[in-house]
Order: C-alpha cells, then structure tokens, then sequence
C-alpha cells in the first residue's frame, strides 16, 4: 500500500522522534517470519521498552539521517524490522533472544553509541546485563565489605562476651 506524501513525513517525523531518544538500534531481516510468531515478538518487546517497526527503508534512512544511528544507514535493504531502544541493551536483548527461537529472524545489525555493530556486536551487546542488573551487582559489590565487618565485629563481640562471662561463672560456681 502506498503512501501519500503527508503520511510519509508523519512516519519519518515518528521515527525521527524515536532515534533522537533511543539509545540503540538494531536491525533484523524477518522474512518468513508467521504472524503469531511476529506478534509474540512485538508483546515482547512493547514489555521491556523497545519499539519494534516495519518501515520502508527509504524513508527509515531519511529518518535516521544525521542522527547517531545514519551509520548504519547503507544496511537497512530488504525486509527489515528496525528496534529502537532507550535502554542501552533492551532492542538487542529482545531480538538476539527471539532469534535464538527462531530462525527465520537474522539479525543484521545495529548502531549504538553512534559506532555500526555487526551481528556479533549485537549479540555481545545482548548479553550484558540490563540496567537494574548491573545495578543491583554494585550494591551487592559495596555491601559485601561492610556485612562483611559487621559479621567480624559481632565474632569478636561474641568472643570477648564468653570470655569475660566465663571467669565471672567460676567464681561463683566455687
């Protein structure tokens, strides 16, 4: 179905809006793909903040042009499906992980940080934890040395209680 010219600067303006936001973008060709298969991929990715779009490439490279994400501009040919993300791991986690499961979806690429990834540099992407992960890491990471004292101050605590009660025991015991 083609579009009229008002309706093509609304979905560029749309994507637009999208790249200045995100910071990711990662590119999957998804011919073949059923559209139950394809239905399940977008609940998954509307859960975790990723929006997943079928565009026609040309107007997906005016979209993007002169953002950080035009250097991956020569790539988007054939049938794509684009994920935008403001979480710098959510779109590659969400179509590494449906690819995984299905192999009518191939990643092709992504930009992130304005540098074009590969394949491999999405899936590397893909596997670092998300943000509320790496997060909760550095609390545990900072509580661990003082729960850490708190455990050898209460030893000590302990100790130095036996040991000042046990001589104050004998003697009354006698």
């Amino acid at each position: 179905m083609s579009l009229n010219r008002s309706e093509k600067e609304a979905v560029i303006s749309e994507v637009t809006s999208l790249a200045a936001k995100a910071q990711t973008l990662v590119i999957a060709e998804y011919r073949g793909i059923t559209v139950a298969d394809m239905t399940k991929l977008r609940v998954d990715a509307r859960s975790k903040g990723v929006t997943l779009s079928v565009l026609k490439n040309t107007l997906a490279r005016r979209a993007v042009a002169g953002s950080a994400f035009d250097v991956v501009a020569d790539q988007m040919t054939g049938p794509l499906i684009y994920g935008f993300s403001e979480d710098a791991v959510a779109a590659a986690k969400v179509v590494a992980d449906f690819a995984k499961t299905n192999d009518k979806l191939v990643i092709r690429g992504g930009a992130f940080g304005g540098k074009a990834l590969d394949v491999n540099g999405v899936k590397q992407l893909a596997n670092i934890p998300s943000k509320e992960v790496l997060l909760a890491q550095i609390c545990g990471l900072l509580m661990s040395p003082m729960s850490r004292t708190a455990v050898v101050l209460g030893a000590l605590a302990a100790k130095k209680g036996e040991g000042a009660a046990a001589p104050a025991a004998e003697p009354a015991a006698a």
